[in-house]
């Protein structure tokens, strides 16, 4: 008489246990199923979009990613739960390398553009080195306005600071001799010789210098 309420105590036991596994193991591919579609629209992004909102991106792929895990004791019962896992994991890594790579060419045109600025003044038009807004009037400005604020920076410069500092320079050199032909006064061209007198060891000093200190600091 008592093997029946045994019997059947063990049976519901069982039946919970069963159901109680089968809960998790649904949980456990809701989970995984969420991330994998959370990764797949996130790949889907324009790169300018994603680089905008990227810290919360990339915030909710992790968060999704460890929610995905929280019950990896299920992996051994459906190994596919680990491989959409990792094949997710793998999936945003690549799309952060492009992400990453994006802002760092961003990153590069806003500097070199601050620089031109900088040295050129704010009548400089973006990514144009034809520099015919330059003319016999102003060039001497431009030549100075360039050589004090090599001056006062150059201490601050990289070694890639002072490649385009150089490319500027040699730019603003070849619109010079197109204004001497209309009229530069000799006065004027006086001065902007003695300013590039000034110039060339002040570049030639500080570009190796900079150059030494990047050596030294990659082989620290």
């Amino acid at each position: 008489m008592k093997t029946i309420p045994i019997t059947l105590a063990f049976c519901a036991l069982s039946f919970a246990f069963t159901s109680c596994k089968n809960d998790k193991m649904k949980m456990a591919q809701d989970q995984v199923e969420s991330y994998v579609s959370y990764v797949d629209s996130v790949a889907r992004l324009d790169l300018t979009d994603a680089n905008s909102n990227w810290e919360n991106i990339e915030s909710r792929s992790y968060e999704h990613q460890e929610i995905a895990i929280a019950n990896s004791d299920m992996f051994k019962e459906d190994t596919t739960l680990r491989t959409n896992i990792e094949d997710a994991s793998m999936q945003f890594e690549t799309f952060k390398k492009k992400v990453v790579a994006e802002r760092n060419m961003r990153a590069t045109i806003e500097n070199t553009n601050n620089l031109r600025v900088a040295l050129l003044g704010k009548n400089y038009v973006n990514d144009d080195m034809g520099f015919e807004w330059i003319n016999k009037d102003n060039i001497l400005s431009v030549y100075q306005n360039f050589v004090n604020t090599v001056v006062t920076n150059k201490d601050e410069y990289s070694r890639e600071d002072w490649d385009e500092i150089k490319l500027s320079y040699e730019a603003i050199d070849t619109r010079k001799n197109t204004v001497e032909k209309e009229g530069l006064t000799s006065a004027d061209n006086n001065k902007i010789a003695a300013l590039k007198l000034k110039f060339a060891p002040m570049y030639t000093f500080n570009r190796m210098g900079a150059k030494s200190e990047e050596n030294a600091e990659a082989k620290q």
